[in-house]
């Protein structure tokens, strides 16, 4: 059964082909690939979830954001360069935890207290060069609802085929205890006769994921971006979930003002 959320998450990843912006160390398919100015646009994103019973989650993706020098902004999700060594960014981030459930997603969850969306706040180290990307970032839930944290590191490589973009990448991440048994867990007024009691302990995710891009669409920029997540056991023993990975598929068509 597929979902529409009503959370309007902003995409952060597309950004429109401008054949005027030079070559710079993060490498010429990165500059052209990741130009700065206003730019505004339209996405879907779809990916199946885990938990038991939930089907696939529909996410519409109003674009409308901003990437400058040292400012980004992309709806709720926002960066700011605080300090620049070499090729090594260090930035603040801001981002929207699009996370969590009711009883009416699924007949599991009847009986549980609703698990939130939240806020979280962090930092992330950025290495660019030669069209390669590096990130290592830390958030953390600033709204207290899971309390907990989240440190990602991930790696790509951008190519470019003619008018064609195409990027891999891979990346892993940790969540804290607190964060998986919040929005994992089955606390002890939850559980029935189909539902134990279960303690979510911290869990370490693996993604490999694949986008392609091209401007020749529309007088725009267009991308579609496939992800593939294999789930710790922490996660996947959990009473409430009934697969170990996804597949998450993004379509973004985004323009400059």
């Amino acid at each position: 059964m597929l979902r529409i959320t009503k959370a309007l998450a902003l995409a952060s990843l597309p950004i429109i082909f401008s054949s005027n912006v030079s070559a710079d160390e993060r490498g010429d398919v990165r500059a052209q690939l990741e130009p700065k100015g206003y730019l505004y646009g339209i996405g879907l994103g779809l990916s199946q979830e885990i938990y038991k019973g939930y089907g696939n989650r529909v996410t519409p993706l109003p674009i409308l954001g901003y990437r400058g020098d040292k400012l980004s902004v992309y709806g709720p999700f926002v960066s700011y360069e605080l300090l620049e060594l070499g090729d090594i960014e260090f930035e603040v981030q801001a981002s929207p935890r699009f996370q969590g459930f009711d009883e009416s997603d699924s007949d599991v969850f009847i009986g549980m207290e609703e698990r939130d969306f939240s806020m979280d706040l962090g930092a992330n180290f950025k290495y660019e060069r030669d069209n390669w990307k590096l990130s290592i970032g830390f958030l953390h839930d600033i709204f207290n609802k899971s309390d907990g944290y989240e440190v990602k590191a991930k790696i790509g490589k951008a190519y470019r085929f003619g008018p064609v973009f195409f990027e891999p990448n891979l990346s892993i991440n940790h969540l804290d205890k607190n964060h998986v048994d919040y929005y994992y867990g089955v606390r002890d007024f939850e559980v029935t006769q189909n539902r134990a009691f279960y303690k979510g302990d911290s869990a370490i995710n693996q993604s490999i994921g694949f986008s392609v891009s091209t401007p020749i669409f529309f007088g725009g920029f267009t991308q579609l971006a496939i992800d593939y997540t294999m789930y710790d056991s922490s996660i996947t023993d959990s009473p409430l979930v009934d697969r170990d990975n996804n597949l998450s598929m993004r379509l973004l068509f985004s323009k400059f003002f």
